[in-house]
Formats: structure tokens, sequence, C-alpha cells
């Protein structure tokens, strides 16, 4: 969980540097008065430096760095996306925004995008594919990089919960076409709300540089208010008190990782000898964030014993069971386009997924631990389990 345990005097700093010199709160223009100082690029090209790709750019959210990424596509309609079953809402939501027809996959033992099921469902009207690293855990890049390759079509990862992480040394988000990141108040590093997109191409970047910022390619030879544009757009623009806080929680990143991974282990020791846990699988090379700690059990009755008897001792789940129905498309019937794609049901959809789900049980990690939480989930789950 999250870079907000660390909030504190390096934030402080960074957004008084702004009041105290200028109060610009605008990523553009107002020259005279903001004296360099200029948080939102800063933070772009320092993200973009830690991930060793040549572009990035900061948007509202998480949701918005994956609206823009696909407007560069400049998807038709009639053109579908695919991406996994197991993600939050948002990542349909970015799909159906851009007037694209949503198709989601099965998922496999690591909870996200089954290769398998993906090459099942690609066609010729299949633009791109969305891999998400659900609770900071690696998609399985290798295979599903291999056949968007085969197909020729797009790759774009959301990594809303990877940042930090990586797969065989390299940094999720840097292996597909274009990378989305969030920074709400719950992932590892936050500016309360807000995003990033990572690119590798120039020509994706500016084309998303102007597209999230109603068309306007700053175009450096005329001032803002006579800019050119190619294309129209929207305002998805990240503030400068926004770009501040990043520039400080970037710096505690890999510590905030870490953490969690380090408390992530001491949970999974102390529960790991009980009867019936099944640990999440783990793609090779896997770097995980940690964001939780997820294991199946016997059946969706146990597990949901599992949270009532957590709940009991005062501990908590994260997403499974408790909020599996934003985070499952077997559940979003208030999505036509989806329900369309998948034959007008989503009752008997996704059926591979729906038990995988319905028997794990997911963990949330933080930073600061109290030390007594292991030895407290031992003593709650062991209720369930030793019978």
């Amino acid at each position: 969980m999250p870079g907000y345990e660390l909030i504190g005097a390096e934030e402080q700093a960074e957004v008084d540097d702004i009041f105290n010199n200028g109060g610009v709160l605008f990523r553009h223009s107002f020259d005279a008065i903001r004296q360099d100082r200029w948080k939102v690029r800063d933070f772009e090209r320092a993200f973009a430096k830690s991930l060793g790709v040549p572009h990035a750019l900061a948007v509202t959210s998480g949701t918005a760095a994956l609206r823009v990424a696909l407007a560069v596509l400049d998807l038709q309609p009639g053109d579908e996306v695919i991406t996994q079953s197991f993600t939050f809402v948002a990542t349909v939501e970015a799909i159906i925004e851009s007037g694209a027809t949503p198709v989601c996959a099965e998922i496999d033992g690591t909870l996200n995008l089954d290769p398998r099921s993906l090459a099942k469902l690609i066609t010729p009207r299949t633009r791109a594919v969305i891999a998400v690293h659900m609770l900071g855990t690696p998609a399985d890049l290798f295979a599903i990089d291999k056949i968007c390759r085969d197909n020729k079509v797009v790759l774009l990862e959301d990594a809303a919960w990877g940042c930090g992480g990586s797969l065989d040394q390299m940094p999720l988000g840097t292996w597909g076409r274009m990378g989305a990141f969030s920074f709400d108040f719950a992932k590892t590093m936050t500016t309360g709300e807000g995003g990033m997109i990572v690119f590798q191409d120039e020509t994706d970047f500016k084309a998303a540089a102007a597209w999230h910022d109603h068309g306007h390619e700053n175009n450096p030879t005329v001032p803002r208010w006579e800019d050119t544009r190619a294309s129209s757009g929207f305002n998805f623009r990240m503030t400068e008190m926004q770009g501040a806080v990043g520039l400080a929680q970037l710096k505690k990143l890999s510590s905030v990782v870490a953490a969690q991974r380090k408390n992530r282990d001491s949970m999974w020791a102390a529960i790991k000898d009980l009867p019936g846990l099944t640990p999440r699988e783990v793609p090779a090379g896997s770097y995980e964030t940690a964001d939780a700690l997820v294991f199946s059990v016997e059946d969706g009755s146990t597990a949901k014993k599992c949270r009532e008897a957590l709940v009991a001792e005062g501990l908590s789940t994260k997403i499974l069971p408790e909020a599996v129905t934003w985070h499952f498309a077997g559940t979003w019937t208030h999505m036509p386009e989806l329900v369309a794609r998948h034959g007008g049901d989503l009752g008997n959809q996704f059926q591979d997924s729906r038990k995988r789900l319905d028997k794990a049980v997911s963990l949330p990690v933080v930073v600061k631990m109290d030390e007594t939480v292991p030895a407290r989930l031992h003593k709650a789950l062991k209720k369930v389990l030793v019978r």
C-alpha cells in the first residue's frame, strides 16, 4: 500500500517552493512570475529517468493515463481492445470512452491476463491489448508481448499497481508501447490523484501531450494563446502542486516498495504452514511491489470465513473477497458495450476467472506495519483452516 504513509516535510518543502517563488499552479506559461519553477516538467523528467524511458507525461489520474494512451492509437468504431476480466473498472471505462469495444479475457494463476485466453480472443478487429499488473504482481509479459508482436497488436500496460516493480529487470510499464500509472492516495507513490504515461516513441509522446491539453502543441515559436494544433483533445493536465508532491514521493518509491516486500514476506512466513493455503503464482524474474499478499483457499465459503475471522481480529482484506464487484468484469452489467460484446449476458462469462477469484483472499500490505500483525494473522486464519 502506500506512499501516503510517508507524506511529510519533503512534500511540504516542494509545495512551499512553489508558493515562495511566484505561486504559479498551472503547468504552462506565466514565465515572468514563476521564477523558473516547473514542478510537473521536473516530475515528468525524473519519472522517465527512473524508468529508463525517453518520455513521460503527467496527467490527472491513472484512468486519464489510460484514456490518453488510447487516444494516441486513433481508435475507430468497431476496433477492439482486449484486457483482463480482473482489473479495476477504470481499465474498461477508458476503452469505452475511447470509442473502442472492450473485450475481457480470462485470468491465469497470476490473477492477471491469461496468454492462452488472449490468443483465442484476437481477431482482425483487435487493435490493442492492455495487460494489468494487479496488486503489484507482474502479468506474464513474456508470453503476452510475444502474442502481441506475432499478431501486430499494440501492447499497453496498466501499471497502476505496478509502480516500482519490474519483470526480468525491466520496469513495469516499459514493456509495452506505452505504460499507464496511477498516483491515487492508496498507491505505492501518491499525488492524491494523478497519473503518468511513459513512452518509447517521441511521436506518441507528442500526440499524447497535445491531446491531454485540448490539442495544444505548445509550439515555442508562438504564444500559447496563438498555439498550433493538429487535433482536438481534452483537459487532463496535472497541476504544479501535484507535480511537487510527486517529485518528493518519487524519491521515496524504492524504500516504499522494499518495505512492502519485507512486510509481505513476514506476513506470509507467519501463515504459510497453515493447511489449505496456495500462494498466488508469480512469473519468473518478477520484482513485485507487494501491494497485497494474495493466496487461495479451498472454496468461496472458506474465503468468506477467512475474512470474517480477520475482521474479528481487527485486521482486514483488500478487494478479495469483499470488493470484487468493482474489479471483476463479470459483474459490470452497467456497461452495455461490454455486455453486448460478450453475448448479452455476463453471468455465464469468465468462468475460469470466477472460480479463481471466488476462493482468493487478499491481505493489504502497509509500509508501517504493526509488529503484532503476523501473529494476529496466524491466529485469525488458524481458526478457519485448522479443524
